[in-house]
């Protein structure tokens, strides 16, 4: 390949990658009135974040940022640490037993198994070995392999999607799904059509305050405050969302998102929750992050705004996707769960693979 041409796809890759990791700006549904108003996130052309104060990074300066960092990047391999990459042994007697006990298993990153009143789903699903586009062929190399093989699954009756960013959106492990299970996807604004380019027509859609019920369980899209776009050209198309799911217990799933009040306005209208799903990771450069992702300390904020009672972190030691060591948010969510005296025993920090009654 010309050096020219692998200049011009340098500069490209540099550039879309600056885009989805530092942020931008007719369906079947129940519009739940629990929440406050929050059409006024919504443009002619996409979407919003509701918070006045919300502001992005300038373009060039996350590419001058994404520069900077290649290097570092490329030498990542030695801030992976046995910590962030061991896995546990699945328990797939329990994960394909028929009890009533909800369970929940981390997969990797963002990806949990739910169990709940019989049904299992999964969230932001991702068996990639990278995270980027042309179907993972390029980007984030994943270094925690997933804790649960995917022919280890059970039946999967629906899949929650939070965004559409590639580390949360994963074309390869989407299409498997839909082919091996037809599952139900229950998406944001906009991922529909996304899905339906790719012959996956099982899915519902749904904006903020909008709810479906499944299998018995009420399915709620709540808000967040992050971005969305898989290229340049699409910032903001698309909406972002967390996920409330309602059944014998209350479940939560952040997404991505920054801390906000969102998270007690959803715990004021759906709370308290049994388990809360909250990102831990990928939390800087802070001065750039801040507004997109919880820190480990955000997150706990989050947790106790939602009236959580059990806490699992993820976002965090499967993809390098920030500065931090792999290892860095399980140890500051563990120092600022001893400086404010919370109950350690209800925060949990999972290993790939690694299942939970709750």
């Amino acid at each position: 390949m010309p050096r020219l041409v692998r200049t011009g796809f340098f500069i490209l890759a540099v550039a879309t990658a600056a885009a989805l990791l530092f942020g931008a700006d007719g369906h079947s549904a129940a519009q739940d009135s629990a929440l406050p108003q929050v059409r006024f996130h919504h443009l002619p052309h996409g979407f919003r974040n509701v918070d006045p104060e919300f502001m992005r990074t300038p373009v060039w300066t996350r590419v001058q940022h994404m520069v900077r960092r290649l290097g570092p990047m490329l030498r990542r391999e030695r801030r992976i640490t046995p910590l962030a990459t061991a896995t546990a042994v699945p328990d797939l007697d329990v994960l394909r037993a028929d009890r009533p006990e909800p369970t929940v298993t981390w997969v990797g990153h963002s990806t949990l198994l739910v169990q709940l009143d019989g049904v299992s789903f999964l969230t932001d699903p991702h068996w990639g070995s990278r995270a980027g586009p042309w179907s993972g062929r390029v980007g984030v190399k994943r270094h925690a392999p997933p804790g649960l093989a995917f022919e280890d699954l059970p039946k999967i009756d629906f899949v929650l999607i939070s965004h559409d960013h590639y580390d949360h959106l994963d074309e390869p492990t989407v299409r498997r799904l839909a082919r091996t299970f037809n599952p139900r996807f229950v998406v944001p604004l906009g991922i529909k059509a996304w899905l339906a380019d790719r012959g996956i027509t099982n899915a519902v859609e749904l904006d903020w305050g909008e709810s479906v019920t499944l299998h018995g369980l009420t399915i709620v899209c709540t808000p967040a405050q992050h971005f969305s776009g898989r290229t340049l050209r699409d910032q903001g198309r698309r909406l972002w969302a967390s996920w409330v799911v309602l059944g014998s217990k209350r479940f939560y799933f952040g997404g991505d998102s920054g801390y906000y009040r969102h998270f007690k306005e959803i715990g004021d209208a759906y709370g308290p929750f049994d388990l809360t799903a909250l990102a831990i990771g990928s939390y800087t450069p802070r001065e750039m992050t801040r507004l997109i992702h919880t820190s480990p300390e955000d997150a706990l904020q989050a947790w106790l705004d939602l009236r959580g009672a059990r806490f699992v972190g993820i976002h965090w030691g499967t993809f390098a996707l920030a500065e931090e060591p792999f290892d860095g948010p399980p140890r500051r969510l563990g120092a600022e769960v001893e400086r404010r005296r919370l109950d350690a025993e209800a925060i949990w920090v999972l290993k790939p693979g690694e299942t939970r009654r709750w």
